[in-house]
């Protein structure tokens, strides 16, 4: 009984702790910034820099905006308490981001080519007018 009562208060007591490291990046001093996993003085002082142009809108504003800050990043910072406008990065906010970048079409035949190890064919219009010899 006293073990799952002091298994309780434990587990209060981290998520409080977790719940007081949040840092907003608006607000955050060099130092804090600096203290992070992942940030050094040279991120440190691309947040700084952008900071003092205009506040971060959101985390698509930041990832945007600071050289060196892409979606793995912006995820670290947040798992580790790092917020935006007091907004957590989410998925969402890289899903907007690799929306704005287009696909390449896929080529059925490059895709079955890597598959069999072989050379993918040219496209029928590449070769049109030429024979080409069958490879084996």
């Amino acid at each position: 009984m006293w073990k799952k009562i002091a298994g309780v208060l434990l587990t209060i007591g981290f998520a409080g702790l977790t719940w007081a490291q949040q840092i907003d990046l608006n607000k955050a001093s060099e130092v804090e910034l600096d203290a992070l996993k992942g940030v050094g003085p040279v991120l440190t002082k691309e947040l700084m820099g952008e900071r003092k142009k205009a506040p971060f809108k959101d985390w698509e504003d930041v990832t945007s905006r600071v050289k060196g800050m892409g979606p793995q990043k912006a995820l670290s910072l947040s798992d580790q308490g790092v917020r935006v406008q007091g907004s957590a990065y989410t998925a969402k906010s890289a899903g907007t981001a690799a929306e704005k970048k287009p696909a390449k079409a896929a080529d059925p035949a490059k895709d079955a080519a890597k598959d069999s190890g072989k050379a993918a064919p040219k496209s029928a219009d590449a070769t049109a007018g030429k024979s080409q010899p069958a490879k084996n």
